[in-house]
């Protein structure tokens, strides 16, 4: 069975950062691409950051400048570094995997069962 576990949620102040993992297991066919996805209640799915496998990465521009993703493939393990980070940026965060494209949500075969990340003025 497919797993995405990802530890690394939790609660900071405004300004602060956290450090997101989420490590793979299991057969999730060939990962072209690893991304970072967050929603909150009531909005849609919102694609933050993706990394290929020849560590080319994108990201939105809510969170340029601040967060930094990144993988380990020998681990099959990805990261997502938050900097000042923002109260806006309270989100449950899910990593997922592709076999296709970088962004968008459907794209994406298998994904973490999310991570809350809260940030409070």
């Amino acid at each position: 069975q497919v797993r995405l576990v990802e530890p690394g949620g939790g609660s900071v102040q405004a300004g602060g950062a956290l450090r997101l993992s989420c490590a793979a297991s299991g057969d999730t066919g060939r990962k072209y691409c690893m991304g970072w996805f967050r929603q909150v209640p009531g909005k849609e799915r919102e694609w933050v950051a993706s990394i290929d496998t020849l560590e080319d990465t994108q990201c939105a521009d809510s969170v340029k400048g601040r967060f930094t993703i990144s993988r380990d493939n020998a681990e099959n393990t990805l990261y997502l570094q938050m900097n000042s980070l923002k109260p806006e940026d309270t989100a449950t965060y899910y990593c997922a995997t592709s076999r296709t494209y970088c962004t968008g949500v459907t794209n994406y075969q298998y994904w973490g069962q999310g991570t809350q990340v809260t940030v409070s003025s």
